[in-house]
Formats: C-alpha cells, sequence, structure tokens
C-alpha cells in the first residue's frame, strides 16, 4: 500500500478539504452500514492510502486522515486544534513561570457549536434524539450560517494535523499578498513547526506515493505554500507533489481600483510561477463564476458561498484521487468494480513525463454525467467525454491538440435509468468516444470505479430538481409523472443531502495547449506591469520582496511554461526594454 499525504494551506483550500474528507468518512460510514448499498460495501478502495491507523494514550483506536491543515488562527471556530479524539493540552500553569511580577490573563470564551456540530457531539454520545426533522433544520442552519470550514467537517483530526499561524500581529485583510505570507512562514517557528508536522505523517509511512497539495493561490497562503514547498522539494526530492491552486469565485472579480487590478494581475503570475516551480503537476482551479459556468447544467450554486463553490472543487478532487487508492486485483480475480488504478508517480510521468513534459494541466468535470445509454428522443446525444467542463480558467474551447494526453475518471455512471454500468460497459462507452471523436488526443488512461461519490449531511444543497435521489438525471431517464408538474424547471428549488443520497462523477486531467492562455496571460502581465520601463507594479513587486532580477527569473519560468506549450513561439524574449 502506497500512502498519501494531504497538505491544506489557506481558508479556501481548507473548505475544499473539508468537502474531501467528508467524502471520505462517508465511505468509510457507508462501508460498515448494514443498510448502504452493496456498491459502498464493495468499493474496492484501500482507504489506508489516506488514513493512518493509531491510539490514544488511554489505548482507544484511531483512524485519522493523513493531513497538515494551515490556516489563520481562529479559523477553526468552535473546534479545537487538537481535534477530539486525543484530549486537550494541558495548561501552562502561570505558578510555574519565571516571572515574578504582576500578571495580566486574557480569555476569550470558546464559540458556540453550530446545530451540526451538535448533532455529531450528541451522536459519539449516543443521543438518539436525531431526527429527520432535526436534519432538516441542520441543513437549512449550514444553508445560512456557515462562517468557518470546521462548521460543515465531520471528520476526526489528529493532534498533528490543525495548524494555525499565530502571531502575525496584521490585520487579516492586509494578508493579502505573496511576500508577507513568504515572511510569516519563514520568520519565527511556524517553519519549523510546520515541516515538523509533515515528517510525523511522511516518516511513519511505509511506501509515500506522493503529496496531495490544496493551496489558496492568491493572498498570503500562497507564500506561505511556496516556501512550504521549497522546503518538500529539498528534503524529499523522490515524493512528488500533485498541487491544487484553488481560487473561491468572490476573489476572481477585477476590482475598479487601477492600483488594486495591477496588485492581482502580478499577484497571479507570482504566485502561479513560485508554485509550479516547486511540484511535479499543478492544476489551477478557480472559475470567476460556477453559477453561470458550464459546469453549473444540473446544480444550483451560489458563487458568494465559499460552503457551495468549494464543494464542486472538493468533488472533482475526489473523483481524480480514486485511482490513487484502488486495490490492484489478481489475475484469478473473476469480478472488479475497479479498473485502471494508478498512483501520483504514475499521473506525474503519465501527464508531465512525456510528449511536450508540460506539467499545468487542466481539470474537467461532469457533475453528475448522464446515464451511458440517454434516450436520444429527448436530449441530443453527446458522449461522455463531450459533457465534461473544465473548471480551469482561462483556457480555450474546441481547441485541436494532436499531443494532448489525458487521465479521466469514472465513477457510479448510469448505464441507463438507475442500472448501474458495469466497468466493462463504462471502457466501451468511453472507447467509443474516443474512436468517434473528430478531436483525439496523443494518448489516455481511463480509471472506473462503480462507487458513486456519496453526498453526506454537510453537502451543501446545490442541485437542481433534475437530480434524482441517486444522481439520475430525471428529465433524461425517469418517465415520472411529476415531469408534467414542473420538475424539468432546474432553477425551481434546490436538493441537498436529504433528497440526493449519491452522484456519478466523470473527471478528467488533461495536459493541452488549450491552457495555454492562462500561463501567457500571466506571462504578459509580469512583462507588463512588473518588468517593463517604467511599469506602474514594479514598487509593488519590490515591496512583496522581489527585485529586478527575481521578477526576471519568474518571467523565465513562465516563459519556459509557454515554451513547452508552444515550441515556436517567441515566449523567452524580453519585452522589458
Amino acid at each position: 500500500m502506497k500512502e498519501i499525504v494531504t497538505i491544506q494551506v489557506g481558508s479556501y483550500a481548507n473548505f475544499v478539504g473539508s468537502h474531501f474528507w467528508n467524502f471520505q468518512d462517508e465511505l468509510l460510514g457507508l462501508a460498515d452500514s448494514p443498510e448502504s448499498d452493496l456498491i459502498f460495501k464493495t468499493h474496492g478502495l484501500n482507504m489506508d492510502a489516506f488514513y493512518r491507523t493509531g491510539e490514544t494514550d488511554k489505548g482507544i483506536l484511531t483512524y485519522t486522515p493523513r493531513l497538515v491543515s494551515v490556516d489563520f488562527q481562529g479559523s477553526l471556530g468552535s473546534v479545537s486544534s487538537r481535534g477530539t479524539l486525543y484530549g486537550e493540552a494541558p495548561e501552562t500553569s502561570i505558578d510555574n513561570l519565571a516571572w515574578t511580577g504582576p500578571v495580566t490573563t486574557h480569555t476569550s470564551q470558546p464559540l458556540k457549536k453550530n446545530l451540526f456540530l451538535k448533532s455529531l457531539y450528541m451522536e459519539q454520545n449516543e443521543n438518539d434524539s436525531h431526527t429527520e426533522v432535526e436534519d432538516k433544520d441542520i441543513v437549512e442552519s449550514l444553508e445560512n450560517g456557515v462562517e468557518h470550514w470546521t462548521d460543515f467537517s465531520k471528520v476526526h483530526y489528529h493532534p498533528q494535523s490543525l495548524y494555525e499561524l499565530s502571531g502575525l500581529w496584521i490585520d487579516l485583510n492586509s494578508f493579502n499578498n505573496y511576500g508577507i505570507g513568504r515572511d510569516s512562514f519563514s520568520g519565527g517557528l511556524h517553519a519549523e513547526e510546520i515541516n515538523e508536522r509533515l515528517r510525523f505523517f511522511l516518516e511513519e509511512c511505509d511506501s509515500p506515493q506522493g503529496i496531495q497539495f490544496i493551496v489558496d493561490d492568491y493572498g498570503g497562503f500562497s507564500g506561505v505554500a511556496g516556501e512550504f514547498l521549497e522546503n518538500i522539494a529539498d528534503e524529499y526530492t523522490n515524493i512528488p507533489v500533485l498541487l491544487y491552486s484553488v481560487r473561491s469565485p468572490d476573489l476572481c472579480g477585477d476590482s475598479t481600483n487601477r492600483k488594486m487590478t495591477v496588485s492581482r494581475k502580478l499577484h497571479d503570475a507570482v504566485s502561479f510561477a513560485k508554485l509550479a516551480s516547486f511540484c511535479k503537476l499543478i492544476v489551477p482551479l478557480g472559475l470567476p463564476s460556477l453559477h453561470t459556468s458550464r459546469i453549473a447544467k444540473y446544480l444550483c450554486l451560489d458563487d458568494s458561498k465559499a460552503y457551495h463553490s468549494s464543494a464542486v472543487y472538493a468533488s472533482a478532487i475526489h473523483s481524480i484521487s480514486l485511482p490513487f487508492r484502488m486495490q490492484q486485483i489478481g489475475p484469478s480475480a473473476q469480478l472488479s468494480n475497479t479498473c485502471g488504478e494508478l498512483n501520483i508517480n504514475d499521473l506525474v510521468k503519465m501527464l508531465a513525463g512525456q510528449g511536450r513534459q508540460n506539467m499545468v494541466t487542466i481539470l474537467d468535470v461532469a457533475m453528475p454525467p448522464p446515464s451511458l445509454m440517454t434516450d436520444i428522443k429527448k436530449v441530443e446525444q453527446k458522449s461522455l467525454l463531450e459533457i465534461l467542463q473544465p473548471l480551469t480558467p482561462e483556457t480555450s474551447q474546441d481547441v485541436e491538440d494532436m499531443h494532448s494526453l489525458e487521465s479521466v475518471t469514472v465513477h457510479g455512471a448510469f448505464a441507463s435509468g438507475c442500472v448501474r454500468a458495469s466497468v466493462s460497459q463504462v471502457k466501451e462507452a468511453v472507447q467509443s468516444a474516443y474512436i468517434n471523436a473528430v478531436k483525439r488526443p496523443k494518448f489516455s488512461h481511463l480509471s472506473v470505479s462503480q462507487c458513486p461519490l456519496p453526498i453526506p449531511l454537510p453537502f451543501p444543497s446545490i442541485f437542481g430538481n433534475l437530480v434524482g435521489r441517486n444522481g439520475e438525471l430525471l428529465s433524461l431517464d425517469n418517465n415520472n409523472s411529476n415531469n408534467n408538474k414542473g420538475i424539468l424547471d432546474n432553477s425551481s428549488s434546490r436538493r441537498g443531502s436529504l433528497e440526493v443520497h449519491s452522484i456519478p462523477m466523470a473527471a478528467r486531467l488533461r495536459s493541452s495547449i488549450a491552457v495555454l492562455p492562462f500561463v501567457e496571460n500571466r506571462l504578459v502581465n509580469l512583462r507588463k506591469f512588473g518588468i517593463a520601463r517604467g511599469a506602474l507594479g514594479s514598487e509593488i513587486l519590490t515591496s512583496w520582496g522581489f527585485g529586478k532580477d527575481d521578477a526576471q527569473d519568474l518571467a523565465e519560468t513562465l516563459s519556459n511554461m509557454v515554451l513547452t506549450l508552444k515550441p515556436y513561439s517567441q515566449g523567452s524574449s524580453s519585452d522589458s526594454d
């Protein structure tokens, strides 16, 4: 078994991570539940890839995520940084201090648990008052009251997992650039303590396959992550890093302030160039609007809620991660619920280690996809590949790339109606889609699992009412009499975990020249606003700790990425004169 350590750096990254771990926790619970669908009991996934076994000082066995999470002090809300399994650390008594002068003690009242966290506490204490009515109240309270990513987390964490950046002595709104994040990580004991927590998880691994890293790509946390990644690259040279740089929709809009606009464009360039320098594969995520994107065909999203948008990105990351923990099936096995297992290093070599060796990839998703055999009388027939839509911003549409490389994951798909497709049926459907496609990749890999995405209670109500109980699309597959009563109006109401229990998913990582605009825009903006003579943003870069030579180095990094995607371009020429 090859283990994975997950790192989450930044507030939005932890929102994404909270949903991700809720999916894993739900899979664990369904596998042990006598009432759950058989597909969750025989999913063929090795959860040990992401989890570790342990033991409290009282001898109680634990099973917790192999995770290092970094966020602001106070970001955990009502949850302790030590989690709930191992108890609180002993408090330091003022009687033991060497100081003999006057002592003033400042204490703050802990935040009250919300309705969801209270219900978890009651369940853990074998309280049977958790009813369906209460579930409805929980769903409503989460829709209207999520402030911290822990507000909807149902997972037990190890005491080494949750790290709060303390002692910043700045307004949190000022923690908004790469330089201040870099300085915060390197100053004091933060770097040493965070590195030590990662070492704790890695050193107990028998054969780590890689690090799954999720980071806020805007603001100070990109600087924290950049310094952290550099330390990882120096100390763990043989462990590949799969990096997801994520951004909330509310940070994607242009500012009316000229200086703020220049600052944002420069920060995008600096953050991307630095983060990409210390990983093997980077996946930018963060559409300006999920609500108006093509991914939202069957979803009802509120872009202003991180609780909503992060659930979509977490669902996609979960799908991409499935091949990393698929159990290998021996040649004597007759049936399998999975196929196409691979580890992080395999994925890196597949997408970034061959061909043009591009390490910037696009993540496409269908959430949920229609059944494989859709009724063509009701909808124009499209293949599984054609319905995938990008979560990566600033990408070209319908571009032909004969050197593109793809890794596709399909899980929980329906053959027709509510009949779950077999692994072989999915393989045949995808193979047929490639054969009939006008534009085909140079190489593709397919991973299939019959296990759908489970929808846990704290998942937001983001499904339109075209999505059925198990993720089937009612307008396409169900001859339901309700179809004549307005159920086809996808925007008329939202559905959540009480109505939708699981959904099929399709996701694809794609190395393609379609990502070229994303990289080129950052190179152009860095040269225009940061390097060119009289550039408006040169002083901004200086304030972040980047001199002229540093900016030129960043531009060279971006230029090399452009040349990788477009070898005959003039990407390496300088516009600074």
